[in-house]
């Protein structure tokens, strides 16, 4: 059977095709890329989707190492930069406003800028074809110095925790978010519109941490000598928009950026964060020659060295949304502390734990529990960590399963976090209280020696009411 022109189904990525969607696609997506290369009468046969390299090739025998020699074999080609033509993600969706209000509360308590990481899935697209979309279930806060003009991230000792309690849970770190927001007016809550045309969507500073974080997070990839290719990994900016709200706009960095930053060949500009800088070679390391183009007043084509480089070469925008109808992973309409946030007074320990399990109204233990930063505390706090026997409780979450999450309430691990909580709830009432539940009246002891906490054995300093490390009162 034949077809005419008229009736050949349309390709994934014809250009002409994509334009003429509401709202127009600027990139094909990276799956109707590869149907693309592989769509000849060779079907692909001899494609092959190679990663840059900006280093000098091992094993040259011919000549003595860099910098007493170097040939063409080994030399690696120079680099001329290109606005990438597709995406490896379309789209980011936050399952509900929630999400993102509470990860801005920090901002809009201390006037100081935060840092998350999301954590979501990869589902398809529907409205690009053979797209991906980066849905965002939860945000994880790792530690860091904030002020109102910079993020400086520290050591996590959580971070394989976090990273197994989330794939436990059928989430993966898919992206980080930051926020970048200056306050205009405080009375209607109005914030300035600073990232624009006029100056820059993403800084080169910010560029290179995303393309950092894109190849620790590559893209597995048949069609590739190194078995990946690119990355799915993206960046969120919570910043004004030209309301003077704040928006959300989503990027990635493209291929050539993350060779670049791999290979530590892209530097920052100090005065001017719009604009990168290609290192030059030294004796420690050799620097291929990077190159872009762009148009004189003439409208000719005229390649530049990139020292300096726009950095508008090298990102991708992504358009973020929330849906119309809510979507939530985790139902908890309580909220427990989020991680971190110490400079709050917002601690996790075990009086927030009692608190939030006194603030629940719900039946339904499945519903108390499905709290991300909860299951992350219950996880990693040193009391009593339930790392090894929680994988019961994270699959009733994930399967929203309440009889198997009433099956791991009734075990031995529970029943004990329940009997700190009611001993921390007791404190809360006063000493008095505290004293009636233990049994007796309540009799200070001595508060010149120091004492050992019948929790987490911890010697304490004379003086004191609540463990230094457990935060659990003296017994």
């Amino acid at each position: 059977m034949g077809k005419c022109v008229h009736c050949v189904p349309l390709e994934p990525f014809d250009e002409e095709y994509l334009s003429h969607l509401d709202p127009p696609v600027k990139h094909m997506s990276f799956h109707a890329y590869i149907r693309k290369l592989t769509g000849g009468a060779d079907k692909g046969k001899f494609v092959a989707l190679e990663n840059i390299s900006c280093k000098i090739k091992s094993g040259c025998e011919g000549h003595p190492p860099w910098p007493e020699g170097i040939c063409t074999k080994c030399q690696p080609s120079a680099i001329t930069l290109n606005r990438q033509k597709y995406r490896h993600i379309d789209n980011i969706m936050f399952e509900n406003h929630t999400i993102a209000d509470r990860f801005l509360d920090f901002w809009r308590k201390t006037g100081s800028q935060r840092m998350g990481y999301l954590y979501g899935r990869y589902t398809e697209h529907k409205d690009i074809p053979l797209a991906i979309r980066a849905e965002v279930a939860a945000i994880y806060e790792p530690p860091q110095i904030a002020t109102q003009n910079s993020l400086e991230l520290v050591e996590d000792p959580k971070a394989a925790a976090v990273e197994e309690i989330a794939a436990k849970l059928g989430l993966r770190k898919v992206g980080w978010i930051f926020t970048d927001l200056l306050s205009e007016d405080t009375r209607i809550g109005t914030v300035k519109y600073t990232r624009n045309k006029d100056s820059y969507f993403l800084s080169a500073e910010e560029c290179i941490t995303a393309g950092h974080f894109q190849n620790q997070q590559s893209n597995p990839c048949r069609l590739s000598p190194d078995g990946h290719f690119g990355s799915k990994f993206i960046t969120v900016v919570a910043t004004g928009g030209p309301d003077n709200q704040v928006h959300f706009e989503g990027y990635q960095v493209s291929n050539q950026c993350m060779a670049l930053v791999r290979d530590e060949c892209l530097l920052p500009c100090r005065d001017a964060p719009e604009l990168g800088y290609a290192k030059e070679s030294s004796t420690e390391q050799y620097v291929p020659d990077v190159f872009y183009k762009d148009k004189d007043k003439f409208g000719n084509d005229i390649t530049y060295l990139a020292r300096p480089l726009p950095v508008e070469y090298l990102i991708i925008d992504i358009t973020t949304t929330f849906p119309k109808d809510p979507q939530y992973t985790f139902c908890s309409t309580q909220r427990f502390p989020i991680e971190n946030r110490d400079i709050l007074g917002e601690t996790q320990d075990f009086h927030s734990l009692a608190t939030y399990l006194s603030q629940c109204t719900s039946a339904v233990f499945l519903d108390i529990v499905s709290d991300f930063h909860l299951l992350i505390f219950l996880v990693t706090n040193e009391v009593m960590p339930l790392r090894d026997s929680i994988g019961l409780l994270l699959e009733a979450v994930k399967t929203k399963d309440e009889e198997l999450a009433q099956t791991w309430k009734k075990s031995e691990q529970w029943a004990t976090i329940e009997q700190l909580c009611s001993t921390v709830g007791g404190q809360s009432s006063g000493p008095q209280e505290f004293g009636a539940v233990g049994g007796g009246p309540s009799t200070p002891a001595s508060s010149s020696a120091m004492w050992s906490c019948l929790h987490c054995t911890f010697m304490n300093q004379p003086g004191t009411e609540l463990c230094e490390m457990c935060s659990l009162p003296r017994g």
